[in-house]
Parts: C-alpha cells; structure tokens; sequence
C-alpha cells in the first residue's frame, strides 16, 4: 500500500509539471482530472490507520469532483469562449518546465526540515504538496488565458488538500465539506468571469483588463 501511495504521489507531482508544458487547454484539463483522481484515491492508501468510513466518503466525494465534475465545468467553459490553446503564456514552456523541476527539487530540500507526520505511510507527501502548491501557484501567475489561470488555481488547491491529507482524521466534518464547497463554488464564480471578460472584450487574455482606463 505504501509503495501504490508513492506512485500516486509521483503521478500528482510530474502531471504538474506536464500542465505547465502543455499548451492544449483541452489536454490540460484531462490532465487536471487524472491528478484529480490520484487525489481521490489517496485517502485510502495514505494513512496507517487503515480504511474508515470518513476516508472512504471523502476519497469517494474528492474523486468524483475533481475527476468528473470540474473537469466537466471547464470543457464547457473552454467551449463557450471557443479557444482551445495558451499561445502567448508570459513565461515559455520550456522555461516553466525548467522551473518547475526547480520547485520540484525546492520542495525536498524545504520537506526535509519539517517533521514526519504520524500516522502517514509516506515521506513523500510533504514535498509533493508543497511541489504542487508552487506549481499552481507559477501556472496562475504566468499564463494570459483565464481558463489556463483557473486550472493553476485548481493544482494549488490540489497541493493545499495534499498537506491537509495528513490531518485528515482529525479535521471535523464541517472543515472538510467546507473546503470542497469553496472549490466547487469558486470554479463557478471563475466561470462566470470568463464569461463576462469573453464577452465585454471577446477575449479571455487577462492582459485586456490591463487597458481599461476611465
């Protein structure tokens, strides 16, 4: 069980670093749901407490959310304001690659100061939430297309459940449904930005909002 933890863990972090080379809006939000789903099954493969009912209920809700239900909003949303690729990101792909492979590295050397968690079969969880939450983070501030910027808000967000993993026996209910609403509902509100920038501007490059004057 550790060793299928570990390799869902390397799959969460190296699908970040495939989304911040790829410039299909489509592919990444495919990619976006495979990370999803890893993320639904860790819960069960985590912890050394074994399978509980508050595990199998939130690895069940996280995977069908982040699996199928995001990913669904924003293949809509991609196909309302007709455009399918990133072509002008402001930092290159080949450029994020490399930095994001930094990170990657970062992320270790910073998880090696912290202290092991109880109660978690794997090492590696530290420094691949921290990998991803700077991931999400880069992918948001160096892309121009809202969409793109959605799906970098949607990877930190991953990085941010992967740390509260570790808790995830001792968060209350109340925490947890909490988080998964404002995911759900800020993919929403996003959605509805695109939409009104696509039709105030017939664009969804963020760099327009920087030529509004009075």
């Amino acid at each position: 069980m550790e060793q299928f933890s570990q390799l869902l863990l390397a799959l969460v972090v190296f699908l970040s670093l495939y989304l911040l080379g790829s410039s299909s809006l489509t592919g990444c939000i495919k990619i976006l749901a495979l990370q999803g789903m890893c993320l639904g099954l860790l819960p069960l493969t985590i912890s050394r407490h074994g399978f509980r009912p508050r595990a199998l209920l939130l690895a069940l809700g996280m995977f069908i959310l982040k699996g199928f239900v995001l990913p669904r909003v924003l293949l809509y949303a991609i196909r309302e304001v007709k455009i399918r690729r990133e072509m002008e990101p402001m930092i290159g792909y080949t450029l994020s690659l490399m930095i994001g492979a930094a990170l990657i590295g970062l992320s270790f050397v910073l998880a090696e100061r912290l202290p092991v968690l109880e109660g978690v079969r794997t090492s590696m969880l530290i420094p691949v939430s921290l990998a991803t939450v700077m991931m999400g983070l880069l992918m948001m501030i160096s892309r121009i297309k809202a969409v793109t910027q959605v799906i970098g808000y949607l990877v930190f967000e991953n990085g941010i459940y992967l740390f509260g993993l570790a808790s995830a026996y001792e968060v209350p209910w109340l925490i947890e449904m909490g988080v998964l609403l404002d995911v759900f509902v800020a993919v929403f509100v996003m959605g509805i930005v695109i939409n009104h920038i696509e039709r105030a501007f017939h664009s969804i490059s963020t760099e327009n909002l920087t030529r509004l004057s009075d």
